[in-house]
């Protein structure tokens, strides 16, 4: 059991649980002290001082000499009004709801007498306490004896958490979207897709990462350039040669049987084919909004003529993607699978976001240790296949290549139909860019 398995996994959304409860805590905990030490020891004070003051009332009127002028100085200073009912003998309570706990206590010190208080409309505290000869009563503001402006401590401390987490959330915001659209610039790099107007923003470490991915895709095209040019390069100059051989055997009597000659330069030449469009990659290639489900049909429909094919698409599967690329790896794995069955099963389907196409054969098919290794360069797996067949094991690898270079696989199974299934996915959507640069 770990936390990671219960906290969120984007990185704005722990940011914001990073402030959000620690600033809880520091809320409930500056709540509970502030209530419980300095409110609680503020309304005792009050309700002392208030309980006194009604006591020493109670010893005036039992002492019979100052209690009409104390009374007329409390009610002149605003303190509290007092008035006395003779020949009460039983308390009367006075209406009202139970206020101000701290009271009940310090009167219950000062006070010996039954005694009961309620507060009453307008904030006023009635206070009703049974003497020997009749009922005394005190009326006085709530505020005397209680505070009444504790909430305004909350009500300020929230705002100002909503306000910080508000701006948080703003600045958390902008460096968020600085990384995801790295993310998306990388993604697309990966695809092959050039995001023209992506410029590095947020900050510092941000900044450098974008740089860096810039600079690594720089030296990657630079690469894959010089290795293109290289290619292309050798394959010119064994052109030569091939030309001139073929021209030497056409140039021979007609009784010559060149037969085989031929046949071996032709296999040179599409080896040289494979070779050049395997470094190349069709790496000139933009991706564009194509139906997929046409390009398949497109792709592998040359091979009605050799085998018995069924296709298996919707009307339409929108996507972005190279055309020229793609079309060559589906035809890749059809042919593939046309080389080795006499029956081919290709299935387009869309699914958990993504482009499904799977082409099954009902061949010998492959032992599932042989499955990564099918797609190695060059590699020829015919222990367990037909040996009769052309090529030059590079089919496999550039639909691999050239699935990955468009964000998705090809990975191999075993098929329903006893031979070989291979699943290609890819991804629906492009990398979104931005129109300008944000700090």
């Amino acid at each position: 059991m770990r936390l990671r398995d219960y906290t969120p996994r984007g990185y704005q959304a722990r940011h914001i649980l990073i402030l959000i409860v620690p600033m809880i805590i520091f809320v409930i905990a500056m709540t509970l002290f502030f209530f419980n030490v300095h409110v609680q020891q503020v309304n005792t004070k009050l309700a002392r001082a208030v309980a006194q003051e009604v006591a020493m009332v109670i010893a005036e009127r039992a002492s019979g000499q100052n209690f009409d002028a104390m009374a007329k100085d409390l009610n002149d200073a605003g303190l509290m009004t007092v008035a006395f009912m003779p020949g009460q003998t039983k308390l009367t309570p006075p209406p009202g709801q139970k206020c101000c706990g701290e009271l009940q206590e310090e009167l219950q010190v000062h006070i010996r007498q039954p005694f009961a208080y309620a507060e009453q409309p307008g904030d006023i505290v009635k206070l009703s306490v049974l003497l020997p000869d009749g009922q005394l009563d005190a009326r006085f503001d709530r505020k005397r004896a209680v505070v009444i402006t504790a909430h305004i401590f909350i009500v300020w401390s929230i705002g100002f958490s909503i306000l910080l987490l508000a701006t948080s959330y703003a600045f958390l915001r902008n460096q968020v979207r600085s990384m995801i659209e790295l993310a998306h610039a990388a993604d697309a790099y990966g695809r092959g897709e050039d995001v023209g107007n992506f410029k590095p923003s947020g900050a510092s470490e941000v900044r450098q990462a974008a740089r860096s991915v810039i600079r690594m895709r720089n030296r990657i095209r630079r690469y894959a350039d010089q290795r293109t040019a290289m290619l292309a390069g050798v394959s010119h100059d064994l052109r030569t040669p091939l030309t001139r051989l073929k021209l030497e055997l056409a140039l021979l009597p007609k009784g010559a049987d060149t037969t085989a000659a031929k046949a071996d330069i032709a296999e040179m030449e599409q080896m040289l084919d494979g070779y050049l469009a395997f470094a190349r990659g069709e790496e000139g290639e933009q991706p564009v909004e194509i139906d997929i489900s046409a390009l398949v049909r497109d792709a592998v429909g040359h091979l009605a003529e050799r085998t018995r094919l069924e296709i298996h698409a919707p009307p339409i599967v929108p996507m972005r993607l190279r055309p020229l690329a793609m079309k060559r790896a589906i035809s890749n794995l059809a042919n593939n699978a046309a080389d080795y069955g006499g029956t081919v099963r290709v299935t387009v389907a869309a699914e958990a976001g993504s482009a499904i196409v799977t082409v099954e054969d009902n061949g010998p098919g492959l032992l599932q240790a042989q499955y990564e290794d099918a797609f190695r360069p060059f590699s020829r797996l015919d222990a367990s296949r037909n040996q009769n067949v052309s090529g030059v094991g590079l089919g496999l690898t550039i639909a691999r290549d050239t699935a990955r270079a468009h964000g998705g696989d090809v990975v191999l199974g075993r098929s329903e139909m006893g031979g070989l299934k291979a699943t290609l996915r890819l991804p629906f959507g492009a990398a979104p860019t931005r129109d300008r640069e944000r700090e």
